[in-house]
C-alpha cells in the first residue's frame, strides 16, 4: 500500500529556510483557524521567535465561529501577536459597485481582500508575508490566484496535505485543529474535499504518482481506484498550470523572466 511519509529532515529544513529567507525581518501570517496556517505560524515562531510573528485572523459572516475561536486560542498559546480584522465592510464595498452573483467569484474576492490586508500590514511594518498553501492545493489549483496563493514564501509548499498532518503532530499542533474538516470558509457549508470531489488521502497518492512520472493511465490500477477519479485530479492539475506561473511572457530574448531566467 502506498504511503507518503514525512522525511525526517523536514522540520529542520523548513526552519532553516525560514531563517535564511526572512533574515532579520518579521513575518505576518493569515491565521484561519485551520491546520495549514497553524503549522506555518508555529514554524515561523520556532524559527524566528514569537516576537517577530504576527498572526492576523480575517473573518466574515460565513466564517465558522469555531475557526475564529481556534485562531484566538492557538495564537495565545504560542505567544505571538494576534489581530482580528473583519472583512465584511470591505467585501460589501466591493459588492456595492460590482454585480457579482457567482459564489466562486465572491469567494475568490474574499481571498484577495485578505491578501491585500496582509500585504498592507507587511509594507507598513517591514514584514514578509508567509503563505499557507500546501503542495496538494498548489498542484490542483485549489487556491485563489493573487489571493491565498500570493505570498513572499510558502514554508509548506512542498508538503502534501497528508504530510502536513504528520508534521503538525510532530510540532505539537492541537488535535482539534489537526482533525478539523478542511475548509476554506468562502461560503457556508463549504469543504475542501467536497468541492474538489476527492479526499486528501486519495488526492495525495495520485499526485505523488504523477510526481514520480507514472502514466495517469496506470494510476487507477496501482491504487485500485476508479479511472474517473484519476482523470478528475489529472484534469485539475493540467487546467491549473496558469496558477503556478506568476506571469506569461512571449519569449523574444536569450533569457526570459518567469521562463528561463533563474534568480
Amino acid at each position: 500500500m502506498l504511503e507518503i511519509k514525512l522525511p525526517d529532515y523536514t522540520e529542520e529544513t523548513i526552519k532553516k529556510f525560514i531563517k535564511d529567507f526572512v533574515g532579520n525581518r518579521g513575518v505576518v501570517v493569515g491565521l484561519s483557524g485551520g491546520i495549514d496556517s497553524a503549522v506555518v505560524t508555529k514554524l515561523c515562531a520556532d524559527s524566528l521567535g514569537v516576537e517577530r510573528v504576527l498572526a492576523v485572523h480575517m473573518p466574515e459572516k460565513t466564517t465558522p465561529p469555531d475557526d475564529t475561536e481556534d485562531a484566538r486560542e492557538f495564537a495565545k498559546s504560542l505567544g505571538v501577536e494576534y489581530r482580528e480584522i473583519s472583512i465584511d465592510d470591505i467585501l460589501q464595498s466591493y459588492l456595492n459597485v460590482l454585480s457579482l452573483g457567482d459564489r466562486v467569484a465572491i469567494g475568490n474576492l474574499k481571498a484577495r481582500i485578505r491578501m491585500n490586508i496582509l500585504y498592507a500590514i507587511a509594507n507598513e511594518e517591514g514584514r514578509m508575508v508567509a503563505g499557507s498553501s500546501n503542495k496538494s492545493e498548489l498542484l490542483v489549483g485549489y487556491f485563489t490566484k493573487y489571493g491565498d496563493g500570493a505570498s513572499d514564501f510558502m514554508p509548506i509548499g512542498d508538503l502534501y496535505k497528508t504530510q502536513v498532518r504528520q508534521l503538525a503532530r510532530k510540532i505539537g499542533i492541537p488535535e482539534k485543529i489537526i482533525n478539523k474538516v478542511p475548509r476554506a470558509g468562502l461560503w457556508e457549508n463549504q469543504t475542501d474535499e467536497g468541492e474538489m470531489g476527492v479526499d486528501y488521502e486519495t488526492l495525495d497518492k495520485i499526485l505523488y504518482l504523477i510526481e514520480m512520472d507514472k502514466n495517469p493511465e496506470e494510476i487507477p490500477e496501482i491504487l485500485n481506484i476508479p479511472k474517473e477519479v484519476v482523470d478528475r485530479v489529472y484534469g485539475m492539475y493540467i487546467k491549473s498550470k496558469h496558477k503556478r506561473i506568476l506571469i506569461y511572457i512571449p519569449k523574444i530574448s536569450r533569457r526570459t523572466v518567469a521562463f528561463d531566467w533563474r534568480e
